[in-house]
């Protein structure tokens, strides 16, 4: 696949801090990609000069084949942005706050109609159309943020901490949405998130810390070189597990026992098989990558 944004040695500061350090990554056409961090690691900074809202000090960015010095005006129509804030009009109806967005880039009667009313089929809001935003539920308004960010059927969506506030029920049906949305306009998805598990099923992901990239890979990649797996025992005696001599932690009606790899788990459990009765073997999830790779849980940090 060829990539959909190319940023080579992106460096901009504020005075003496360096909000982004000589950043150079790519992202590849139709990937999900996850932008990780701790507030102030430069990612808000990189999406804002990415977007054409904040000028760089030096670096180069490419997006779909067109240069930020000389093409921003084509490059904000390639885009979409999802803030973590709305910015929905309260006051206005869900259609007007559309109609009003897709004006801005000359899309209007019933080519405006038409798109409406693709994106409310596809985000299922159908029945929201004549309702006036400040009546909304989160979940709601969320698929809102969506539909206005999508209504020039941008080539990149820029998810920015979409699912902030949610409930998980509402996380779950929004990110259904969004994988919906993947499939059928064929389009990048750029996310920053505090939620890890929101991470486990990108194409890619960047972990950001003081302007510079300290980790990137793929989900299994970071797993396997900063995680290790975990056998986690039901119905186990403590004092039996803790004369194995390795790091363990007690959860509710179990043990987890951390190991450095699958061989070891199964090695652990061949020697020992009256421990392992009623057990399971699991990877690292994304929460211990951050937390290996920074030292912080990512929702400590924000």
């Amino acid at each position: 696949m060829e990539n959909i944004i190319e940023i080579s040695n992106l460096s901009k500061s504020y005075d003496k801090l360096k909000a982004v350090d000589d950043l150079s990554f790519a992202v590849k056409k139709g990937q999900l990609f996850a932008f990780l961090g701790e507030n102030g690691a430069g990612k808000s900074t990189t999406i804002s000069i990415m977007c054409g809202t904040l000028k760089k000090d030096q670096g180069k960015i490419v997006i779909n084949g067109l240069s930020l010095d000389t093409d921003l005006e084509k490059i904000s129509a390639q885009i979409g942005v999802v803030f973590q804030n709305s910015v929905l009009d309260g006051v206005l109806s869900v259609k007007d706050n559309l109609y009003l967005r897709a004006s801005l880039y000359g899309i209007v009667g019933v080519q405006a109609k038409e798109r409406v009313k693709y994106l409310a089929k596809v985000l299922d809001f159908e029945d929201l159309l004549n309702k006036t935003v400040n009546k909304l539920s989160g979940g709601q308004r969320r698929r809102i943020d969506v539909a206005r960010a999508l209504i020039h059927n941008p080539k990149i969506l820029i998810l920015d901490e979409p699912t902030t506030g949610l409930d998980p029920h509402t996380r779950r049906t929004l990110w259904s949405v969004i994988e919906n949305l993947r499939k059928k306009e064929k389009i990048t998805v750029f996310l920053t998130t505090h939620y890890m598990e929101e991470t486990a099923d990108a194409d890619y992901v960047v972990i950001l810390e003081k302007g510079k990239i300290s980790a990137e890979g793929t989900p299994l990649e970071l797993k396997n070189k900063y995680t290790g797996d975990f056998v986690t025992v039901y119905h186990a005696s403590e004092s039996k597990i803790k004369k194995l001599g390795l790091k363990y932690e007690v959860l509710p009606d179990a043990i987890r026992i951390s190991v450095p790899n699958t061989n070891s788990a199964k090695e652990l459990i061949i020697k020992h098989p009256e421990l392992f009765e009623d057990f399971e073997i699991t990877k690292g999830k994304m929460d211990d990558v951050f937390l290996s790779v920074t030292g912080k849980k990512l929702e400590e940090t924000l």
